[in-house]
């Protein structure tokens, strides 16, 4: 039970959070973290209310955003990603740069529930003041991000955070949403676990802008090399990327935070060469229509669900297909037509 005094100080913090917009945006661009966490909960929030007073702010925001540099983080489960974000994160902080950290966890299909469990295994970049983590759940959405990320990503920006990390949820093959929010993605792998073929598919590794080999020490940094040279002789396979880039591949020790400068210089020199090729920001303008197309299907999903007339159609031509009187495509079709009247 809270003592009075921190009861009055969890209420007056509450309280100051419940201004209008331009005051909440105008404490988040000071770098308020408090209002930071306060608009992402907004953001992510099921309630309309919410969802519209966070674009508010956000909208406000806008000319504070887009300077930083956006990092998508993935791989399989047990690969170490949490493990390489709080290393790659402390080494940044420490030249003096922000961290913020969107970490994704998987939301249960049953119970729609999620552990959120990213804080406990980043303890020392958890309380680094130049850093900031924000765990969310999933929700059911595919491409291991959530459908909140790329608003969180503008609301660390205009926060005065410079780089912004996305870990995803692991993923696989066709999970690479990521891909279409980021600037730099970052693929980390396991040597010596028999995939170092394997792992080389188009699709995500063909998106890869660094292949990471991670835990690369102890009796494992010799693995841990061999692989790379396996991993840059494939990727030499696939045809040159649009950033006219070739993909890098690195080995690391989050444990031991050995080569995180490697890394650095990898991403900043990739940076670099995209602004000056004008790839940089074309990406980012594509992203901006990207998100339009997934706002546009969010919203007819929705009216999917909240218009009735809508909702009892969808139930009848669900009926319907599942007794084979019609066709998925010409169902599909009608509902269309009917919510576009």
């Amino acid at each position: 039970m809270l003592s009075k005094k921190a009861a009055i100080k969890r209420f007056k913090k509450r309280a100051a959070l419940k201004g209008d917009d331009a005051q909440l945006a105008e404490r988040l661009t000071a770098g308020d973290i408090s209002a930071l966490s306060k608009c992402i909960t907004l953001v992510e929030s099921s309630n309309k209310k919410n969802k519209e007073a966070a674009q508010a702010v956000i909208k406000k925001c806008l000319p504070h955003t887009g300077k930083s540099i956006r990092l998508g983080i993935t791989g399989v489960p047990g690969v170490g990603k949490s493990t390489f974000i709080e290393s790659f994160g402390t080494y940044l902080t420490q030249k003096g740069h922000r961290v913020a950290v969107l970490a994704v966890d998987p939301s249960s299909t049953l119970s729609k529930g999620s552990i959120l469990g990213d804080k406990t295994r980043m303890n020392n970049l958890s309380v680094n003041e130049k850093a900031f983590i924000r765990p969310s759940p999933s929700s059911g959405a595919l491409g291991g991000v959530t459908n909140a990320t790329r608003e969180s990503i503008l609301l660390c920006e205009a926060a005065g955070f410079d780089v912004i990390m996305i870990e995803t949820v692991g993923v696989g093959q066709s999970e690479t949403e990521i891909y279409n929010m980021v600037d730099f993605f970052t693929l980390l792998m396991l040597a010596g676990a028999g995939d170092e073929l394997q792992g080389i598919k188009r699709g995500i590794m063909e998106m890869a802008d660094l292949v990471i080999i991670n835990k690369a020490d102890g009796e494992n940094l010799k693995t841990a090399k061999y692989a790379r040279r396996e991993y840059q002789n494939a990727l030499h396979l696939f045809p040159l990327k649009a950033s006219q880039l070739q993909p890098k591949v690195q080995i690391c020790s989050s444990t031991e935070g050995t080569n995180m400068n490697a890394v650095w210089n990898t991403l900043t020199s990739f940076a670099t060469k995209t602004k000056e090729s004008g790839y940089f920001d074309e990406k980012r303008k594509k992203q901006a229509v990207s998100s339009l197309h997934q706002s546009i299907r969010y919203f007819i999903d929705q009216n999917l669900k909240e218009n009735d007339e809508l909702a009892a159609e969808l139930k009848k031509k669900e009926i319907e297909v599942t007794h084979c009187k019609t066709t998925a495509y010409q169902a599909a079709q009608a509902i269309v037509k009917m919510l576009l009247k």
